[in-house]
């Protein structure tokens, strides 16, 4: 008879990578919303990334019958591997896709799981810079303290298997798909993947709702542009980065594109009258924006990197 120790080793490799026993699991309440005949996704809660066990992103998942497409891949391998176990309640078929919209933590970190599915990873051409700089390992290590033990030291940065660098259609069972390339809007490089039978398009975090959205290196215009261009489309229904699907496209647009305008007035009134940001900031009101989730923690450093791009502008245009 085998001893117990010896049956425990046997069965090590079957245990997940990310954590140690199954109190780590992380508790937090992932269900599988449908939104059309083929579309479902998962909400994460409102706030910052560290909170709620980094479960504050959207994520989702398209079922063709010869395989799942899977849109980002949520902000740890204990989450993706919950997101795994959401899409097999629903069906066996291989998950053949992972399209990534950008790469901020929030939606990376679970790529791994998908990954030793044999899913190809595929991702907008701007994320060669993101992979290529200090931020990508110091935020990964950032990341095993502050939400630890869901990243920890077996957590690994997975690189897209294909760039995508102009937008491109592809089909699989039969569905066909939109995979639009924004350039740097959100970040270094953004996309957005429209669901053609459904009218379903997933956005990523070039919309948020629900809270102070992310500007980090923002290119503000170009994403102002994008929200634009959404609202002409007329999609039937949105899947955002973070917060509610929604079947008005204007209406959850709104948040992020007044927000994102409100920021760039204010700051570019203070670029113009060479005021200093902390003056500037210290002056605006802020109004309903200033009880939004992640408000205190996103707000001043969003303002700050408009009001240097606005300065840049001015530079450039002289």
């Amino acid at each position: 008879m085998l001893k117990l120790a010896t049956v425990l080793i046997l069965f090590l490799p079957l245990l997940p990578s990310y954590a140690a026993n199954p109190a780590e699991q992380p508790d937090v309440d992932m269900q599988a919303i449908k939104v059309s005949d083929h579309v479902w996704y998962v909400k994460g809660m409102a706030g910052t990334a560290i909170e709620n066990e980094g479960f504050v992103s959207n994520a989702a998942f398209v079922i063709t019958g010869d395989g799942v497409v899977v849109f980002d891949a949520l902000g740890t391998p204990a989450l993706a591997d919950l997101l795994l176990k959401e899409i097999r309640k629903l069906t066996r078929e291989p998950v053949r896709m992972v399209i990534v919209s950008h790469y901020h933590a929030d939606h990376i970190y679970g790529l791994q799981v998908f990954k030793d599915e044999g899913a190809e990873i595929v991702a907008p051409a701007g994320v060669i810079d993101y992979l290529n700089s200090d931020s990508a390992n110091s935020r990964l290590e950032e990341r095993r303290v502050s939400l630890s033990p869901w990243v920890n030291e077996n957590t690994r940065l997975i690189a897209p298997d294909r760039y995508i660098k102009e937008s491109e259609k592809f089909k699989m069972g039969g569905i066909e798909f939109t995979i639009s390339a924004l350039g740097s809007a959100h970040s270094e490089g953004d996309l957005t993947l429209f669901i053609e039978p459904d009218k379903v398009l997933f956005s990523g975090d070039v919309i948020f709702d629900g809270r102070i959205p992310w500007l980090g290196d923002a290119d503000t215009v170009n994403w102002l542009a994008t929200l634009n261009a959404i609202k002409v489309a007329k999609p039937a229904a949105i899947v955002p980065g973070h917060g509610e699907l929604s079947n008005d496209p204007v209406a959850l647009i709104k948040l992020t594109h007044d927000y994102l305008e409100f920021v760039r007035a204010k700051m570019k009134a203070a670029v113009d009258d060479w005021v200093t940001f902390d003056d500037a900031y210290d002056e605006v009101e802020w109004g309903d924006y200033e009880y939004l989730p992640a408000f205190f923690e996103a707000n001043r450093r969003n303002a700050y990197q408009v009001y240097l791009s606005l300065e840049q502008e001015s530079l450039n245009s002289k």
